[in-house]
This record gives structure tokens, C-alpha cells and sequence, in this order.
């Protein structure tokens, strides 16, 4: 989202540059184009147009101005190249339709599989009053319906509770079940809302007939980063806030595959969580943040 009258401002770059860093298609839009002189609205532009086709990005913009070509591109986007840009006004109205229908026909992208073991990440929790506490996120891998036991976790020690999903809705329409890729809400039984908090994963619990093993959670884990921006070197002690998916949480530096690194530098290394250890898989992306957006990478042992 860029305002016209703006221009790009700091946190649209950063933003833009965590999606192009985790590979994540980009759209801009445009928007208070009612309120905008012609002559900074063009200023804008070009200077969007200059950012996205610069070396670090190298997107191709394309202004949409009428259904065809909105439809022509939406049906192209997962070529990661294209960078759509839309004119919008939230007054007036115009050109929304345009953003609606670009939405509605994009290509659904993501692999998610539906025969893997059940796993779902919270993205927020509630008390919903006489249904109790409700968890709501995106399924990862699997099936589920209401009824099935499953453990959420890990608490504070690492350890995962045995609880009972109640209902299951989406788009706030109750159903019986909802599979991987899809976003859900799951309302638990005889756990309270203090217990459970955003970045925990509920997941099957194991029995006979599942062949599942007792989840694992780690407090340490080695990471490729890349640094992208950082006044001074970053040595082993270092600390910053960690993001993996829905976690967030304080995370030190223990080990580095050299002395020190700086913007722009690759490296292997260790981290580990301050508070609590958290459930991480192989191949993860992470992000690492003080204030700013410092670097980001993928999770390659824990």
C-alpha cells in the first residue's frame, strides 16, 4: 500500500523488501488518488517504478487500468517477475473493482499437503463467551475435524496439552472439518485462555492408530541468514527479536561461522530462543528484527 500524496516511506521499502527476500509475489496499491495533485501522484510513480525496477528487485510493473488487463496478469502473477499496480480511492471508489476481481482470479499458490500429519499454527486467541477458548490460524498439512483430540503447545517448559476440539468454524460458518491450506477457527475444550497464546501449534495427538510420536521442541537452531541492514558487526551474544511464521520471541546469538557479520554478509548461524523453546521444522523461514528489519534466513538444523 503506497499514498500517493507519500510517496514510498520507509516501511513500504522494508515491507518490500521482506517479500522480495522470502520470495513472496508483489502487488502495489496506490491509493488517496482523489486527494492528490497530478504532478506528485506522476512523482510517485515514477518513483515506485524506479524502486521496483532497480537491481534488488527486479519486478515488472504493470499499470492496471481496465479489466482485461487485470485479468491477463492476475492469470500470469506466479511468475514472480510481474509487480501489478493499482489506482485506487477509497472515497470515490474508483478502480476497486478492479483490485476485487484481480483477488478473486488469482491462482491459488502454496503446496500444501492433506495426507501429512495434522498441523495448525495459532495466529490469535480468544474467550468467546459460553463457548470458551478459541484459537484461530491456518492449517499447515492434514485434516481435521471437531471432535478429535489433539495436543497444543509447547507451554513455557515445552510441554503440550491434551485437549478436544469442540467446534471448528470458517468465515464464521460452523463445519465439521477443515484440511491443510485453509484458515480456521477451533474452539478447545478444558483449556483456558491464559494457557495458549499466538505462535503455538496444535497438532494431533498420538495413539495406536495414528503412528504419530511425541512432538519435539527446540530452543536452539542453526540458521542461514542474510543481513540486510545493520549500522555496526553482529557477534555471538547478540540479541533480536525472532520471527518464524506466528512466533515472536527474544532469540541470542551463540555461535557464528566467522568472528563477526555485517550488512550484506551470508552466514551460518546459531541461535537460541531467551524465554521458552518453540516447535521449528527443517527449511522454516526466518526473521530477525531490532527495531528495524536486520536480516532474515531459513532454519537448516535444530
Amino acid at each position: 500500500m503506497v499514498a500517493a500524496n507519500n510517496g514510498l516511506i520507509g516501511m513500504s521499502k522494508e515491507h518490500l523488501g521482506i517479500a522480495l527476500a522470502l520470495n513472496v509475489p508483489v502487488m502495489v496499491v496506490v491509493t488517496k488518488i482523489d486527494i492528490c495533485p497530478p504532478q506528485i501522484l506522476e512523482q510517485t510513480l515514477t518513483q515506485l517504478t524506479k524502486i521496483l525496477k532497480s537491481p534488488g528487485a527486479r519486478k515488472i510493473p504493470v499499470h492496471i487500468k481496465d479489466r482485461e488487463s487485470c485479468i491477463n496478469t492476475a492469470q500470469q502473477f506466479v511468475s514472480r517477475r510481474i509487480c501489478p499496480i493499482f489506482q485506487v480511492s477509497n472515497v470515490t471508489g474508483h478502480n476497486l473493482d478492479l483490485v476485487r476481481t484481480f483477488l478473486n482470479i488469482l491462482p491459488h499458490h502454496g503446496n500444501y499437503d492433506t495426507n501429512a500429519p495434522f498441523e495448525f499454527h495459532v495466529n490469535d486467541t480468544f474467550s468467546v463467551p459460553f463457548v470458551g477458548t478459541v484459537v484461530s490460524g491456518v492449517v499447515k498439512s492434514g485434516v481435521v475435524h471437531s471432535g478429535d483430540n489433539v495436543l497444543i503447545g509447547p507451554d513455557s517448559t515445552g510441554q503440550f496439552v491434551n485437549t478436544k476440539i469442540r467446534s471448528i468454524e470458517r468465515k464464521r460458518i460452523a463445519v465439521p472439518g477443515c484440511s491443510a491450506g485453509q484458515s480456521a477457527s477451533f474452539a478447545l475444550r478444558t483449556v483456558r485462555r491464559k494457557e495458549v497464546r499466538k505462535g503455538m501449534v496444535v497438532l494431533h495427538k498420538p495413539d495406536a492408530s495414528n503412528n504419530l510420536s511425541t512432538p519435539k521442541v527446540y530452543r536452539r537452531f542453526i540458521a542461514e541468514v542474510l543481513i540486510l541492514s545493520h549500522a555496526t558487526t553482529i557477534k555471538t551474544k547478540y540479541q533480536a527479536m525472532l520471527h518464524v511464521g506466528p512466533i515472536s520471541q527474544t532469540c541470542s546469538i551463540i555461535d557464528l561461522d566467522r568472528d563477526y557479520i555485517r550488512t550484506g554478509d551470508r552466514a551460518t548461524v546459531a541461535f537460541e530462543f531467551v524465554q521458552r523453546p518453540e516447535y521449528l521444522a527443517v527449511g522454516d523461514r526466518i526473521l530477525f528484527r531490532e527495531g528495524r528489519t536486520k536480516g532474515l534466513g531459513i532454519v537448516k538444523a535444530l
